[in-house]
């Protein structure tokens, strides 16, 4: 092995054996296909249809991406594989911090893979735009998971906003799905924002809590809560039992002071120990449960289109404003206007008036 010198180094550099490739042998097959520029829509659609998760990754960053030319072709690669997505649990879950997510979902993600499924994890971490973390960074918290062929793990997508991280995430839903996955996990933070942005994609949502010193409901939000279709109290071993049984009734008390919810499902509460693998198979089963339930009553289809025609809306919206907004005739005008609102020479009703005019001019003209 031939040593190489470095003039601005201080570093010294040891001759010795050659290190082991850094890239998990199982994706090196792919990864001439994930390196090569300007692959086609063909290429990226029959890579996840074949189950190619290299090729689902690089999907994905497309859809992420920001370029108007990733923008087309991801634009194109949805369409293609819609008509091969639905077909999946689709599940939100979320948690107090310190609540054992990770470990649970890899425990859960493992026990769902003996049944003979297919998991993708996917995580909504608006916080990762800012801070440049991310809840999922570490795929070494579910090392077993990440190494099962039968798994995907993805990361917080990295767009700029909530909504922009949100659509990403709806987006990977499909592709996961194109791809053979029929239990989609969605891990967000816990913060509030993000489970509402999830509600609009899942078809379940799981909230794990902590038993504690008699504070338990202090720790999480209530409307967070009122989305709950399970909560499980995780780390109910050792002296935490009977600690997870008083939490538990607790919550089971709590749960029934929010209004039934329309789709006829009572939310139930379990304990349960991602460590030692206990109640996670009961987890399973109530999913099971809640999703014959909902078919059975025509929720579960009702539910996915209201999300489908919410999702319309707000792509219409979010349309109209960056329209509105990139205007070259509007544009100079805000500043202007902005200014004559803060000197209360204009009320913000009629500023806005008058700028929606110009634009609706601007169409009227092109």
């Amino acid at each position: 092995m031939t040593k190489k010198k470095h003039k601005n180094s201080a570093l010294k550099v040891q001759g010795g054996i050659d290190q082991p490739s850094q890239v998990n042998p199982s994706l090196s097959g792919g990864l001439h296909k994930f390196k090569k520029a300007n692959l086609s829509v063909d290429e990226i659609y029959d890579g996840i249809i074949s189950n190619d998760r290299t090729m689902l990754g690089r999907a994905i960053t497309l859809i992420e991406s920001s370029r108007s030319e990733d923008k087309e072709i991801a634009r194109r690669l949805i369409n293609r594989c819609l008509p091969h997505s639905g077909n999946s649990v689709r599940l939100g879950i979320t948690g107090v911090p310190g609540a054992g997510k990770s470990t649970f979902i890899e425990s859960f993600g493992l026990n769902l893979i003996d049944k003979g499924h297919k998991v993708a994890v996917l995580a909504i971490d608006p916080s990762s735009t800012r801070t440049k973390g991310s809840i999922l960074g570490d795929k070494t918290r579910m090392e077993e998971l990440s190494t099962s062929p039968a798994a995907f793990i993805r990361p917080s997508a990295s767009a700029g906003t909530l909504g922009g991280v949100a659509r990403a995430t709806r987006e990977a839903v499909v592709l996961c799905e194109a791809a053979g996955f029929d239990i989609i996990i969605i891990e967000t933070v816990g913060v509030g924002q993000s489970e509402t942005a999830v509600s609009q994609i899942v078809d379940f949502f799981l909230l794990l809590m902590l038993a504690g010193g008699g504070d338990e409901l202090q720790g999480i939000k209530r409307g967070i809560m009122e989305m709950a279709d399970l909560v499980v109290i995780n780390k109910a071993d050792g002296d935490n039992v009977k600690k997870a049984e008083l939490a538990k009734r607790q919550y089971e008390n709590a749960l029934h002071l929010f209004p039934a919810l329309p789709n006829g499902w009572t939310p139930k509460v379990i304990t349960a120990s991602a460590l030692y693998n206990t109640g996670i198979d009961e987890v399973w089963q109530i999913v099971e449960e809640f999703v014959q339930h909902t078919k059975e009553n025509n929720h579960f289809e009702k539910h996915r289109n209201e999300q489908s025609l919410a999702i319309l809306k707000e792509s219409i919206e979010q349309g109209l404003a960056s329209g509105f907004f990139n205007s070259q005739v509007v544009k100079p005008l805000i500043k202007k206007y902005e200014q004559e609102v803060l000197q209360a020479k204009i009320n913000p009703y009629e500023a806005a008036r008058l700028l929606l005019e110009k634009y609706l001019e601007e169409i009227k003209k092109s």
